[in-house]
């Protein structure tokens, strides 16, 4: 079994700030991290290879320095990592974005063998769209499961997986046919620590590096700024909100006390709640 892990290497969000006057985000000197979402679909990842036998790829996208992102995820049990650099994937939104990844899954493929799964984060903390998976599927024709909060079962004679997908409504239990693509929620799971064997294995191993013509992109105009129609007008930090935490004190009463103290506050939200009930 093959599985091809998408990450991204992100600034980490807790020392991000915006610039005052120019509203972009300012990312020199900003600490850059595994996106956490990502941690996710790695291990779910690793989970089933290490059940089922097989590989693990992990593939992302991004400037050299994205090596340390690439090794990092080797540390955890990763067999190999590929890296897609070059300056014609700079500025790339979710479009071009999944473009460029799709092509070096198809190129991925052809050298190591055709993934049975591809997994990816929910969504990026610096981008939130929740996009590239369902996009990297579509130009791939994979089935896709998004928004998975575990892996029931899988049957590789059967060549069939199973998922829980969380809802608005609730879970879903689906199942689908493999090759397919994954997207992993939060919290679904813990990052392992990764053995001593792998860590030392990281530091030495070979990282593919693939620029835009080695992974076989046939159309530039379609990567990177040129390939993006999105426009970022403006980024800005939201306004403190100035209201205060309400505390109610209700003793020794009841919950049921509680709750209609609750619903006097905020009456909307019994009307909404009410109906979320009936749909089940």
């Amino acid at each position: 079994m093959h599985i091809v892990v998408c990450i991204k290497q992100v600034p980490d969000s807790a020392q991000i700030r915006v610039h005052p006057v120019t509203n972009t985000i300012m990312r020199q000197g900003v600490p850059t991290i595994i996106n956490p979402y990502d941690l996710f679909a790695l291990e779910a990842a690793l989970e089933l290879r290490d059940q089922f036998g097989g590989e693990v790829t992990v593939l992302t996208m991004g400037p050299p320095s994205a090596e340390d992102s690439l090794r990092k995820a080797l540390t955890f049990g990763a067999d190999r990592a590929v890296l897609l650099t070059d300056r014609f994937f700079a500025g790339a939104d979710t479009l071009a974005t999944t473009y460029a990844l799709a092509t070096a899954i198809r190129k991925i493929s052809t050298e190591f063998g055709a993934p049975d799964l591809v997994f990816t984060g929910k969504q990026t903390i610096d981008g939130d769209t929740a996009q590239v998976g369902p996009g990297i599927a579509k130009r791939l024709g994979l089935l896709q499961l998004t928004y998975v909060a575990k892996i029931s079962a899988l049957d590789l004679t059967a060549r069939t997986i199973d998922a829980e997908r969380r809802s608005e409504g609730g879970v879903q239990l689906l199942r689908t046919k493999l090759p397919c693509l994954v997207t992993m929620l939060e919290a679904t799971n813990q990052i392992r620590r990764g053995a001593m064997a792998d860590a030392l294995r990281a530091a030495r191993a070979p990282i593919v590096k693939w620029s835009a013509q080695e992974a076989g992109v046939e159309d530039i105009s379609k990567c990177g700024l040129r390939g993006s129609p999105t426009i970022v007008k403006r980024v800005f930090a939201p306004a403190a909100r100035s209201e205060k935490a309400t505390l109610i004190e209700v003793g020794e009463q009841p919950a049921e006390a509680l709750i209609d103290a609750i619903f006097k506050r905020q009456p909307a939200l019994e009307t909404e709640l009410a109906a979320l009930a009936r749909g089940f």
